[in-house]
């Protein structure tokens, strides 16, 4: 996967910059596939799809000065801090199928198995080892690209990934599991290791057999651009925060799915979907084409046809129920 890839060091512990990086190389005209180690300093990062409001502990990243923001691909919140490394897989569409998750986390999984941990792929995207999630993996497709990232936690402070996130009890349940602290471990914990995290990414680096280079200046002056006009603006990271008269949440085996809409006459005016879902196409598509749908099984369900390119799994009759059932 890494043969003639641009192999990547982002030493930027910047959130802000760092997202921004992420679809700066994803939009590029150089095809070559990427490869990218980062890491952030405290901040919450939120899947495209998701209310920020709902995710977050407002007063903790007030109070702790952590940083809000949105990402490309879609699935659920996470927390990072230094001791969290990141990893960044760009390739063409015609090299991977979208949503192929086991694909990308094979040579991570490799690595960390070399380690001694065993190394598990566990559900829709996570990395495991002894039932403690390490690894929080997504994915988006882009003009003709795919992006996948995923986090590695080896010496996070579990405190503050309690702290800054609103957890869905419900999907804390579903796993049989008490509270997100004993969901997630540490690397460095779990396989008693004594490096520290710059070791660990040399570690990467090394096993994959990748020689990483830096950005340039060009580089660095077009993703700060895009994280001034972008990345660190409330427009992208909080939005547009509207009430809504209907309002209907289930929990699914492709993720958590919450809708809110306002009709008139029996007719959808204004509708908005958010989850932790995954999905091809941008999920505003699939808003706009209930609008002006009548609140009837039949009309929802032909309105709802393609709903699986937008949230990967869904039936069109699941989603047509749980609309009626906010109505």
């Amino acid at each position: 996967m890494l043969s003639n890839a641009d192999v990547i060091y982002n030493p930027s512990t910047d959130a802000y910059f760092n997202l921004a990086a992420e679809e700066y190389l994803l939009d590029r005209e150089d095809a070559r596939p990427v490869f990218m180690l980062w890491r952030n300093a405290d901040a919450v990062i939120i899947g495209r799809n998701q209310n920020a409001y709902a995710e977050i502990n407002e007063s903790f990243v007030q109070e702790q000065g952590v940083k809000v923001v949105r990402r490309l691909t879609g699935g659920g919140a996470v927390f990072h801090d230094l001791g969290n490394v990141n990893y960044t897989f760009i390739v063409s569409r015609e090299e991977a199928e979208a949503l192929d998750f086991r694909r990308f986390a094979a040579p991570i999984i490799s690595a960390l198995d070399a380690l001694g941990a065993k190394p598990e792929l566990s559900g829709r995207n996570d990395i495991e080892i002894g039932g403690r999630k390490v690894s929080g993996n997504a994915q988006c497709v882009r003009n003709g690209r795919i992006m996948h990232h995923g986090t590695l936690l080896w010496s996070s402070d579990p405190s503050k990934i309690a702290g800054a996130l609103n957890v869905d009890p419900e999907k804390i349940s579903a796993k049989g599991i008490k509270s997100v602290r004993s969901r997630v471990g540490n690397i460095k914990e779990l396989i008693g290791s004594r490096m520290e995290v710059s070791d660990f990414i040399d570690y990467l680096f090394s096993y994959l057999g990748a020689d990483p280079r830096g950005f340039n200046t060009e580089e660095t002056s077009a993703i700060r651009a895009l994280s001034d006009v972008k990345y660190s603006t409330w427009e992208w990271n909080r939005g547009q925060s509207k009430a809504f008269s209907a309002h209907s949440k289930a929990r699914f085996p492709f993720g958590s799915v919450d809708l809110r809409y306002n009709a008139e006459g029996g007719v959808i005016a204004e509708v908005s979907i958010t989850g932790d879902f995954f999905g091809i196409r941008d999920i505003h598509g699939l808003e706009e084409s209930l609008r002006g749908t009548r609140l009837d099984r039949t009309s929802l369900e032909s309105a709802l046809s393609e709903a699986d390119k937008y949230i990967h799994g869904a039936a069109p009759e699941a989603l047509a129920r749980l609309i009626l059932e906010g109505n």
